[in-house]
């Protein structure tokens, strides 16, 4: 019943069979090994082609990093990321201890504050190298985006970016030949394997998630302070992460890696 439909429920089964819910939950827990699980909302779902081009990226990502550990001091990656007023809550955040007995605590839905500034964060194993604030209303273009690169005294540079337009403008792709910055290509529609996206930012979020600010200086000095107390290891744990998603994207054929 299972295999000729995946989103039945327990209670179907068991009315159907003529056994309990307890019986079936066994059944497939501990005798079929299966669970369910929610749908994981990604980007877009990938067709054969894209999934080929993230695996053969994979692979040279993991590549170099695999074959020379001192490239993870020559990378940087870049991203922009939005910084709420008030960032809600996550629910694993908003749990809290009941009695037996107790219904679960109510909690009435929100959303984050319309009030927001967007961060532009350079950051490489050492930690965070620039960051630029744009305030609401204004956008990331060719023309700033270029003029922000960061000109560093580091030889033969691993530079690592999404493909935004404005990163992947005439312009910043001229700049970076100026600078002499070897680009790491980035798979197309894979947030799984930028670092900002999958280790830099969600922590971040979740510092900020319950805080309120009235201003953008307000948020911005919290910002600044959760990056100033972050400790080197940290980001350079962060950016060898990047060697273990690769490495899973290889095994799952190009597609998204969840952890």
């Amino acid at each position: 019943m299972v295999l000729d439909d995946w989103w039945i429920k327990v209670c179907e089964i068991a009315e159907t069979i003529g056994i309990s819910k307890e019986c079936v939950g066994y059944i497939l827990h501990e005798e079929l090994d299966v669970k369910k699980l929610c749908a994981r909302w990604v980007p877009c779902l990938l067709t054969a082609v894209q999934k080929r081009t993230c695996m053969k990226i994979s692979e040279q990502c993991f590549g170099r990093f695999n074959k020379n550990k001192t490239d993870v001091h020559r990378f940087i990656t870049v991203d922009e990321t939005w910084i709420h007023h008030y960032t809600t809550e996550s629910k694993q955040q908003s749990k809290q201890w009941t009695e037996a007995g107790c219904s679960a605590p109510k909690k009435t839905r929100s959303v984050p504050s319309a009030g927001n500034v967007m961060a532009l964060v350079f950051w490489d194993a050492e930690g965070i190298l620039f960051i630029d604030y744009l305030e609401k209303g204004k956008t990331i273009t060719m023309e700033y985006y270029s003029n922000h690169l960061p000109s560093l005294q580091k030889k033969r540079i691993i530079f690592h970016q999404d493909n935004a337009p404005a990163h992947k403008s005439v312009l910043a792709m001229g700049k970076l030949r100026d600078l002499h910055y070897k680009l790491l290509e980035h798979p197309p529609y894979s947030p799984d394997l930028a670092p900002s996206d999958f280790c830099l930012y969600p922590k971040l979020k979740l510092f900020l998630a319950g805080q309120r600010f009235s201003s953008n200086q307000e948020a911005i000095a919290a910002v600044e302070g959760y990056f100033a107390d972050l400790t080197k290891n940290h980001h350079r744990d962060r950016i060898m992460s990047l060697e273990h998603r690769c490495n899973k994207c290889i095994s799952l054929k190009g597609d998204y890696v969840e952890q």
